[in-house]
């Protein structure tokens, strides 16, 4: 007697967790998609050369740590991206990679690899960089989602 109302315990709990499981599963997908529509959106706009939305996928209190640079913030990654949006002789293209998107309430962790391709003008060549990394990303008052705190190290391809 002692040992079925074991199991049946036992049972009801592990069918209480996945439930519990796939709820959350489902209650994060539409964050999850809202996520990966910002990156798509973000992404479109930087091969398109749209410096004027460029900065949109940060939130004003974004750090950064990219490897071999010290840590920065908003400011600092929006004016990096202008200034090579705006470099007529290189030709920019990113790409992400989507690995997972870990969404906890406000606050989701994606982990993801970039590839930045960069062309030069009268070069034949390119060079592509592959940037693994964590974005850490808080909805915002509006109800978007942007980044507030990344970690990315690049690798020459």
């Amino acid at each position: 007697m002692f040992g079925r109302t074991l199991v049946r315990t036992a049972l009801a709990l592990l069918l209480a967790g996945l439930a519990s499981t796939q709820t959350q599963a489902q209650t994060s997908e539409p964050a999850q998609n809202e996520i990966r529509a910002v990156l798509t959106q973000w992404t479109s706009d930087f091969n398109a050369r749209n410096s004027q939305t460029i900065c949109n996928l940060f939130a004003l209190d974004l750090r950064y740590d990219y490897q071999g640079f010290p840590e920065r913030g908003y400011q600092d990654v929006c004016a990096l991206l202008q200034r090579s949006l705006s470099d007529s002789k290189k030709r920019y293209s990113y790409s992400p990679a989507i690995k997972e998107i870990i969404v906890a309430g406000d606050i989701a962790v994606v982990r993801l690899t970039w590839t930045l391709t960069v062309r030069t003008e009268g070069d034949a060549g390119e060079v592509t960089v592959t940037e693994p990394g964590m974005d850490v990303f808080r909805k915002q008052s509006d109800g978007s989602w942007k980044i507030i705190r990344y970690v990315a190290y690049g690798t020459p391809k």
